[in-house]
């Protein structure tokens, strides 16, 4: 059995809507094995981040170590790394196995607004590790944070994905679900060249935990497969729309997506 696998190096999230446990549902919902580095332990819940708990350099080290030792990624994402020196250290180690495929999702706050990326991170996510990457995911704060921009508008937009670019990333990914402006979401993906489109109809609900690291681990997954860039995001907006639409309801905040929901529209069951 040839069964293409997929590495994130992320955050637990306790509540399973985000984090490494929302990268390993979506692997497994897309049909790959999911394998994790974690570097940090949120508590939390859907009103909120109540704690942060980092995972020790040397037991991140160890984690990179043992699984390029024995393992080989097809696609790798990075979700919340919390420290320069975190950031530093998987750049060596994705030299070092000479891994490919790297997608970024440079987490930054989380949906209550909790820091989970020390300021000083952000610097060192720019010089040492977006020059790896193939695609980079952003939400529109996390683009301002990485390119200095105030962004209020699609062409504005349009000129951070090309910054981020410039940085190093072969494709950027600016997502558009804080543009308040329109019933329309419209997510722009930029190849160095030419802009690529993606627009769904905003749904109007509060259960939207993890729709970053979701849309980011779906990419990775189907990377994995060997799609191009431009159909993996293709088949990761239709994995989150169905996340999203298909709401379950939990919690009294922002309750997780429904990782269930894609497959389930595939197979026609809702």
């Amino acid at each position: 059995m040839n069964i293409t696998q997929a590495l994130t190096i992320a955050g637990a999230d306790n509540g399973g809507g985000a984090g490494i446990q929302a990268d390993l549902k979506t692997f497994q919902e897309l049909g790959v094995y999911g394998m994790t580095v974690i570097t940090a332990i949120a508590a939390q819940n859907t009103t909120g981040v109540q704690g942060v708990f980092p995972i020790s350099y040397a037991g991140i080290a160890q984690q990179l170590d043992s699984t390029g030792a024995d393992f080989e990624p097809h696609a790798v994402k990075t979700g919340m790394l919390y420290s320069a020196a975190i950031i530093r250290l998987v750049a060596s180690k994705w030299r070092q196995y000479g891994w490919s495929n790297l997608v970024i999702d440079p987490v930054m706050v989380a949906k209550g607004g909790a820091p989970l990326l020390q300021q000083e991170a952000v610097q060192a996510l720019i010089e040492e590790l977006l020059p790896h990457a193939l695609i980079t995911t952003p939400n529109i704060p996390e683009a301002e944070l990485l390119t200095g921009m105030s962004i209020n508008s699609l062409s504005e937009r349009e000129e951070a994905a090309k910054q981020l670019v410039q940085m190093g990333t072969a494709y950027a990914l600016i997502k558009g679900g804080h543009d308040a402006g329109s019933g329309m979401i419209v997510d722009v993906l930029y190849d160095g060249q030419s802009f690529h489109y993606l627009e769904n109809a905003r749904v109007n609900t509060r259960h939207t935990h993890g729709t970053g690291c979701t849309f980011s681990a779906a990419i990775t997954a189907e990377l994995a497969k060997g799609s191009t860039v431009v159909a993996a995001v293709t088949t990761a907006r239709a994995f989150i729309q169905a996340a999203i639409e298909d709401e379950l309801g939990f919690g009294a905040g922002h309750g997780p997506t429904n990782h269930f929901a894609y497959q389930r529209r595939q197979r026609g069951e809702r």
